[in-house]
């Protein structure tokens, strides 16, 4: 009988390239999405004539708007008609995880608007580490030395700025923390990061969209005054939140938490470049020895994540 050709090392091969492009696609999309969030101080620059509470309320209300769009385009429609979705435990925990989440994002729109975006860019870099912190402290999670000296050099580098330039970073603080609290409450969500996102808009919403109806009766909105610009330009502040969302959702369905980990870190750095370059911020030899004590102890713990099983530093 004759030899069936073997057909083994052509499907594997056929198997690898499909692999090798789907992870392609993954990294693609998280460095879309990481790039945008980057560049949020671009967009928010555009409306800092515009008060932060106002800014805040529109973006809740307009990432609702666009939010519920995308479930709709991705066919998870059903879920926001479904009774199971309103849950009420969900809903206290997504209620947590939104007033967390806007006080982030009120904190963000406030230091752009003053020039303080190279605090926003140290709050971010801060966060990961923050969030490790925390989950020893509220999950009970054990750490390596490597993840507590990691730990104590972000806590050297903030530090740093306390005792050489007098004043403590609230900005970036008040993003680590909020960011962190954040990252905890939606690690026990039962939902997706989509449809947690439209529940937290969802309750954000009757609160922005009642504060925005009376700045209207009080004739003081950007909203419904003479500029066409400026009711674009916040609107827009939905769009460009929800849309590099919909980029991570998907990429963390492709690539490992690991990888995401790593990419994560292209958004401090997007807006530590903006704060320097762009904005032209303050950068003396104090920030450069308070970053690079946060940037050698992200390192370290990176490291010690590629050789361990350290606790996930990303949310």
């Amino acid at each position: 009988m004759q030899d069936l050709p073997n057909t083994a090392p052509r499907t594997s091969q056929a198997h690898d390239s499909a692999q090798s492009a789907s992870l392609a696609q993954g990294v693609a999309l998280a460095v879309g999405a990481t790039s945008m969030w980057g560049m949020f101080p671009l967009v928010f620059k555009t409306v800092t004539h515009i008060p932060a509470l106002e800014v805040l309320a529109h973006r809740s209300v307009w990432s609702l708007v666009f939010v519920t769009l995308l479930m709709l385009v991705v066919g998870r429609g059903h879920e926001i008609f479904s009774k199971s979705f309103y849950a009420p435990r969900t809903l206290r925990t997504m209620a947590l995880s939104g007033l967390a989440v806007a006080v982030n994002w009120g904190i963000f729109i406030w230091a752009v608007a003053n020039d303080l975006v190279l605090q926003s860019s140290l709050g971010y870099y801060i966060s990961p580490l923050m969030s490790v912190a925390f989950g020893v402290v509220f999950l009970r999670e054990r750490l390596p030395a490597v993840a507590w000296l990691a730990i104590a050099l972000a806590v050297m580098g903030v530090s740093v700025l306390v005792l050489n330039l007098g004043m403590v970073p609230w900005v970036s603080i008040g993003l680590a923390v909020s960011w962190s609290i954040y990252g905890l409450v939606r690690k026990t969500a039962p939902v997706g990061s989509l449809p947690g996102l439209y529940l937290e808009t969802l309750l954000l919403s009757p609160v922005a969209l009642s504060y925005l109806i009376w700045l209207g009766l009080q004739g003081d909105t950007a909203m419904f005054g003479a500029s066409l610009t400026d009711s674009a330009l916040l609107a827009g502040t939905g769009l460009v939140t929800a849309l590099p969302l919909l980029l991570f959702a998907r990429a963390t369905r492709i690539l490992r938490l690991s990888t995401i980990g790593v990419l994560m870190y292209i958004v401090p750095t997007g807006q530590f470049v903006l704060a320097v370059f762009v904005f032209q911020e303050p950068f003396t030899s104090t920030h450069l020895t308070a970053f690079a004590f946060i940037w050698f102890g992200l390192a370290l713990y990176g490291w010690g994540s590629s050789r361990s099983r350290l606790p996930a530093a990303v949310t």
